[in-house]
Parts: structure tokens; C-alpha cells; sequence
């Protein structure tokens, strides 16, 4: 079984928030990363996300709408014949995670799981509140954790 790691960018720490990006990082190199053109506004975000989340976004780059996001989703995790994705803040990543695969729903063959203490040999400080790149510090996190055993 394959292990990815997740990581999400949202416009607010409300039951309302809206998914701005999202990423996914198999230790072995494969990445997913998206950002959304659509679905969220900056009216909606946070003061946080608007100094430390909105700054790190390349939409050029990217941005992807919602239903071209979530095709692509379903697309990287069809790639993987068993997956176990895991995340710091599952109950914030999951269900955005959810929404944006949409009425097709999550494939049989992935299941979850939340590992809060992947970051927690980290400062806040060095965390950069970009969705890659903290996926990518899980991934590194749990690679460590690893060879320690």
C-alpha cells in the first residue's frame, strides 16, 4: 500500500470555509498540487490566509477550476492500486479533500488516516502554510520517522 501525504490551504478556520489548495506527495516523487480559480474569494478569507497563504500562490501556474481540480484528483489517485493518504489536521483536510472529488465520491481503494505529529518537530514559524510544501515536509517527517526505527 502506497502512502500519501495531504496537506490543504483554506480561505478560514470556520465550518464555512472554502478549499483554496490542495496537495498530495507520495515519498517516492509523484506529486499532485492544485490551486483553485474558482469556489472561494479573498472576500472569504482570513486575515492569516490573506498575509501568509494568498502571497504563495501562482494561479498562472496552477489554478485549475474546481471541476477541471477534482478530474485531475480522481485521475493521480487512479494511479494507485491501494492508498492510505495521511494528514496532520484530518478533520480539516479530509472533507475538503472530499468536496472536490465530488458526486463521484472517494475511489474504494483510498482510505485515511491522521498523523497529527508530523510537524510537530517544527516551529510555526517554519511552516509555510503552502499546501506543497508542507505535504512535502510530512512526506520528509514521516521518511525520518522511519529510518529512527
Amino acid at each position: 500500500m502506497r502512502t500519501l501525504f495531504l496537506d490543504t490551504e483554506f480561505t478560514n478556520l470556520t465550518a464555512d470555509n472554502r478549499l483554496i489548495s490542495l496537495a498530495l506527495v507520495d515519498p517516492n516523487g509523484a506529486e499532485f498540487y492544485v490551486e483553485l480559480s474558482d469556489g472561494w474569494s479573498p472576500a472569504d478569507c482570513s486575515t492569516f490566509v490573506h498575509e501568509i497563504v494568498l502571497p504563495q500562490l501562482d494561479l498562472a501556474r496552477h489554478g485549475r477550476s474546481r471541476a477541471e481540480a477534482g478530474n485531475a484528483l480522481r485521475a493521480f489517485l487512479a494511479n494507485y492500486a491501494e492508498v492510505e493518504i495521511v494528514s496532520d489536521a484530518l478533520a480539516w483536510d479530509w472533507p475538503l479533500l472530499l468536496e472536490l472529488l465530488g458526486a463521484g465520491g472517494l475511489p474504494q481503494h483510498v482510505r485515511c488516516r491522521e498523523d497529527a505529529e508530523l510537524l510537530s518537530d517544527l516551529a510555526e514559524a517554519d511552516i509555510p502554510h503552502h499546501a506543497l510544501l508542507d505535504a512535502r515536509l510530512m512526506s520528509g517527517a514521516a521518511q525520518r520517522r522511519q529510518q529512527k526505527r
